[in-house]
């Protein structure tokens, strides 16, 4: 299998560097979800983790969730709810829709709030290491102190200011001996919820959230890391140097992949713009499976737009399948799946190539019918075909897969 390294900037040969695969993918700040951007987001990690497991592999996967942010809290006072109240309320939105898309559940679901202490600790370390300062009670990373920043995204220094302001960096912060060194503590502004630590009272940034929960559930070397590609900088590149740094482990992570974004209507689909398009609006018209059958159209990599006739698209792929499945063929000249299997493997080891892995998903629900009317058997390659759509997330049945119900509903008890 092949995949693309974003900090290598080339398809690169994946092998684990352990039994187990470890996968981290950046979680929602649940404040409004999930429009079709988080769901291509989510699909596409969830193809990845049920190829790995259909290619035998097992594979440990944490996804968080940020639970205390300043868009939560902006949010929160904006609507007169409890910032507590408002993030269980969208993530348990965002759960209900990862259930009725037949997303795999992570099998960790941390919120940064559940790792404070940890977080507090690799802040002291880093102040140890000479990469980080406290000034009036907040603490910073100070790029200018680790000269492998910009590795990933290899923005020069002079370009990263203006890509950091638009995704919430304070430049103006007078705290900072430098407008990109970033917040790794913030202190507690009036009203605002804190948490003790040797600064005083405060709340963790942005960053070091994931960099924590990452590494103290996966090791200071995961094989995965991802999210959608408006993450790359600074979100990314500062949890490489934030790890790095506090861990003296190099690499932090193997393969950066991310998503591309999802546009509508001219522009990428965003809250500020107001274009979302909500899965829970979609999926009262859509089945589950057509929906992850136009997620998997396009590749995680290419950037794309909302069509409806593309959607409709796949909801007629998603019949055909289902009529493969239930067409009924007799005991003469068995239909052999192998040609099939190997097109669909073939291009999923193409760094995850789901347009033509569908291709061949296609092709072989259109031959299983030719072959079921023809009378030939065809119940081993109903077999193959079912397995080919659990990878693509499709279930075949009323419901979504058991272990999708029960492990999400799991993570569901600690938002209710």
């Amino acid at each position: 299998m092949k995949l693309y390294n974003a900090l290598s900037r080339s398809i690169e040969e994946f092998t684990p560097h352990q039994n187990t695969v470890t996968v981290y993918v950046c979680g929602i700040t649940p404040y409004d979800t999930t429009h079709l951007g988080h769901a291509f987001t989510y699909t596409v990690f969830d193809v990845l983790i049920r190829y790995l497991e259909y290619k035998g592999h097992g594979v440990r996967y944490v996804q968080n969730v940020t639970d205390i942010d300043d868009d939560i809290l902006r949010k929160a006072a904006e609507v007169g709810k409890d910032w507590q109240t408002l993030g269980n309320q969208w993530t348990a939105h965002f759960i209900n829709d990862m259930q009725a898309l037949n997303v795999r559940p992570p099998d960790h679901f941390p919120r940064a709030t559940d790792v404070i202490a940890e977080i507090i600790e690799m802040v002291q370390c880093l102040i140890g290491t000479g990469v980080a300062y406290e000034a009036n009670g907040s603490v910073y990373f100070q790029v200018e102190a680790w000269s492998d920043y910009g590795q990933l995204s290899r923005l020069p220094r002079d370009e990263m200011l203006a890509v950091a302001n638009e995704r919430g960096n304070r430049p103006d912060d007078p705290n900072k001996r430098h407008p990109l060194d970033f917040v790794l503590w913030q202190a507690q502004a009036p009203g605002e919820p804190a948490w003790d630590s040797p600064w005083g009272p405060g709340r963790p940034g942005w960053h070091i959230e994931c960099t924590t929960m990452s590494t103290s559930l996966l090791g200071d070397t995961i094989d995965v890391h991802g999210g959608g590609g408006d993450l790359l900088f600074p979100h990314h590149e500062s949890e490489i140097a934030q790890a790095e740094c506090a861990t003296a482990t190099k690499p932090f992570v193997r393969f950066w992949m991310h998503a591309a974004m999802v546009y509508h209507e001219g522009e990428k689909m965003s809250k500020s713009l107001g274009n979302l398009v909500m899965i829970r609006d979609l999926i009262k018209t859509w089945s589950p499976n057509g929906l992850r059958l136009y997620l998997a159209g396009h590749h995680y990599r290419d950037i794309w737009s909302h069509d409806d006739e593309t959607l409709a698209q796949a909801e007629a792929l998603a019949h055909k399948i289902e009529a493969a499945m239930n067409v009924i063929g007799r005991d003469d000249a068995p239909f052999d799946p192998t040609l099939a299997r190997t097109e669909f493997e073939a291009a999923l080891d193409n760094d995850l190539d789901t347009p033509a892995a569908l291709a061949a998903l296609d092709g072989f629900a259109g031959a299983i019918v030719q072959a079921g009317l023809a009378g030939r058997a065809i119940e081993p390659a109903q077999a193959v075909l079912r397995t080919m759509g659990q990878v693509f997330g499709l279930y075949f049945g009323t419901e979504p897969e058991a272990r999708v119900t029960v492990g999400w509903n799991e993570h569901l008890k600690r938002f209710e």
